[in-house]
């Protein structure tokens, strides 16, 4: 950052996040092929896009988190505050949902891909649980609401 930048971030005081983005590099990137960028940004010692970690300090400078739901045609990410509940998640998807919550079937998102994105899978191996209104969900959480209105 330069300058300007600096002292302004001075300015406001040390707990205040920010990310270094170089924009140039991030669109001359977008030319490449996946394994060229790979490669050129290895060579970099980048290991992930700018775009990346502006949104991950964006989510937490706002205090939010993620969590999925996946049907058999659809996989979609809805965004919570840090701390909502598996009620909260429900009203995010519909208020239906929330008005008639019963219980959240609940996998993280690492043992969802470690069991071929399979919900099944995830049940058979007991990584699958089912948690109550008060859970408080965690990023990257997948969810499936029982529910009955």
């Amino acid at each position: 950052m330069s300058g300007g930048g600096r002292e302004l971030l001075e300015e406001l005081g040390e707990e205040v996040p920010w990310v270094s983005v170089y924009g140039q590099l991030e669109m001359d990137l977008l030319d490449l092929s996946p394994e060229e960028a790979a490669e050129f940004t290895a060579g970099l010692n980048i290991s992930e896009p700018g775009r990346d970690r502006v949104i991950r300090g964006a989510y937490s400078l706002l205090g939010l988190i993620s969590f999925f739901t996946c049907g058999p045609d659809e996989v979609r990410a809805w965004t919570l505050r840090d701390g909502a509940t598996a009620v909260d998640a429900a009203g995010a998807i519909h208020s239906d949902l929330a008005r008639g919550f019963i219980k959240a079937q609940v996998v993280s998102f690492e043992d969802y891909r470690a069991h071929g994105f399979s919900i099944g899978a995830c049940r058979d191996a007991g990584c699958l649980r089912l948690e109550g209104k008060e859970y408080r969900v965690k990023d990257g959480d997948v969810i499936e609401i029982r529910f009955n209105v």
